[in-house]
């Protein structure tokens, strides 16, 4: 298993001075616009990846 991913940028002004929250596992805080937001993986998608028409057939 991987260590935990960080957050590459702010989802609400996209800046990149982001630091860990004290709240707990997956808080984050922004330091550029001064907001607080927290990050949940949900687990993987059972559908797969789709593939469509303009791809098949392309060696992709």
């Amino acid at each position: 298993m991987s260590e935990r991913a960080a957050p590459f940028h702010c989802p609400y002004c996209g800046d990149e001075d982001l630091r860990p929250n004290e709240t707990g596992h997956g808080a984050w805080e922004c330091a550029a616009c001064n907001r607080a937001f927290q990050l949940k993986f949900l687990g993987l998608l059972s559908r797969g990846v789709a593939r469509t028409e303009s791809t098949e057939g392309e060696g992709i």
